[in-house]
């Protein structure tokens, strides 16, 4: 086709995933080109979390080191009720058998995504086109058209496959027709940033807290710059009044118990999904991470399921592009990923958020109470810590044929 430029495998999103997915292909020699609105890497704040099973994966493409570098380790991470102030702590070390990284990285996910998008650029065969918008795409027998947007023009391209990691609004999903089946909690969550050191306030603090109560969870989370704290909000209230002076000093007060003024870096309001697509693709269209599948950010899974995804539909796709196995192949990946999103990633964050929810309820006192067995039991409690570390999700999927 004239004036239409080509390549192996489009990929729509410069996020974690699209650039992981990106690398995996440029080391395997296939010509990739990612398409990413914005004029570089999101500079999320939800995301911060890389469990053991991740940055085992992430090593295969020599980035691990990276996060390491600029990342915190986090062994053990509290389970903490805000009310009495019992903390039951949970340490990853105790599965340092099977994993060389037992701890959690807690590493904004700019950092992997940028650091992979300049890495891309060692290979001849891979393109990063910022400030490139998808406008259409159209799949036949034998490939992918797109309709793709820039500042001054409008540009066409043809892949082999395209890949959606273009995150919860996707493009490429909505092309595709998918329908995303789901929830949204009636909360708007808020996240603030502060450089206060929160540690020198609240005794015993491990860089990941959950934190239980009936009228203010919190999530208080550390990573290298500033500390994280997300907590529930009244959508009703409007946004301007969320993020105000007011809703932000009551915050810190009654988390630090002092009326101190604490500054805050970011003030970001965002609604939290439990939402899985009805299929993760057919034909020669995949979607992997947000694209495929939201959930609250309780236990630090969306981003690193979305990782998985990207190592799983590489593993499914380079035999097809190799032509030693045909398109229907891809189909495994859908049943795989899509299986472990239901019996893993949403049941777990949905339970994640009942504990850190409850109340003086009975139910409440029930959840606190399997906590405490499950720490105290040993088998119970490695189980409890693999599944953490995603190993379980990993396994379950392996099993989907």
């Amino acid at each position: 086709m004239t004036g239409v430029e080509r390549c192996q495998v489009g990929i729509v999103g410069a996020g974690p995933v699209g650039t992981v997915m990106a690398t995996l292909l440029a080391k395997a020699g296939y010509d990739v080109v990612v398409f990413e609105a914005g004029l570089d890497c999101a500079q999320d704040l939800r995301a911060s979390t890389f469990h053991p099973s991740t940055l085992e994966m992430l090593d295969d493409i020599g980035i691990t080191q990276l996060l390491l570098d600029r990342g915190l380790k986090a062994p053990v991470y509290h389970w903490r009720d805000r009310a009495s102030g019992e903390v039951v702590d949970f340490d990853l070390s105790e599965i340092s058998d099977v994993t060389r990284y037992p701890y959690r990285i807690q590493c904004e996910q700019y950092h992997l995504s940028r650091g992979l998008a300049e890495g891309l650029e060692q290979y001849p065969n891979a393109k990063v086109l910022f400030g490139h918008r998808l406008l259409t795409l159209e799949q036949d027998d034998t490939g992918v058209n797109l309709c793709v947007e820039t500042m001054t023009d409008i540009v066409r391209y043809r892949c082999d496959y395209l890949i959606g990691a273009d995150g919860a609004n996707s493009v490429v999903r909505k092309w595709l027709g998918i329908e995303f089946d789901g929830f949204t909690y009636p909360e708007r969550f808020l996240t603030l940033s502060t450089k206060l050191e929160l540690a020198d306030y609240l005794p015993n603090l491990a860089y990941v807290n959950y934190v239980s109560d009936p009228s203010e969870w919190l999530v208080l989370l550390r990573v290298p710059s500033v500390w994280r704290v997300l907590v529930p909000t009244d959508a009703s209230l409007g946004d301007d009044y969320l993020k105000s002076d007011e809703i932000k000093d009551g915050i810190f007060q009654r988390l630090l118990g002092t009326d101190m003024h604490v500054e805050t870096g970011h003030r970001t309001l965002y609604r939290v999904h439990q939402r899985v697509a009805k299929s993760f693709g057919n034909g020669r269209v995949y979607l992997a991470g947000d694209a495929a599948h939201l959930n609250n950010p309780l236990g630090g899974f969306g981003m690193n399921s979305g990782v998985h995804d990207a190592f799983n539909l590489f593993e499914k796709l380079d035999p097809v592009l190799k032509g030693s196995k045909t398109n229907q192949s891809l189909a495994l990946y859908d049943r795989q990923r899509r299986t472990v999103t239901h019996s893993f990633t949403q049941q777990q964050t949905i339970e994640n958020m009942a504990f850190i929810k409850g109340g003086a309820d009975e139910a409440h006192k029930r959840r606190r109470q399997a906590m405490l067995d499950l720490k105290a039991d040993d088998d119970k409690r490695r189980a409890y810590l693999m599944r953490q570390a995603m190993y379980e999700s990993l396994s379950q999927a392996a099993a989907v044929e």
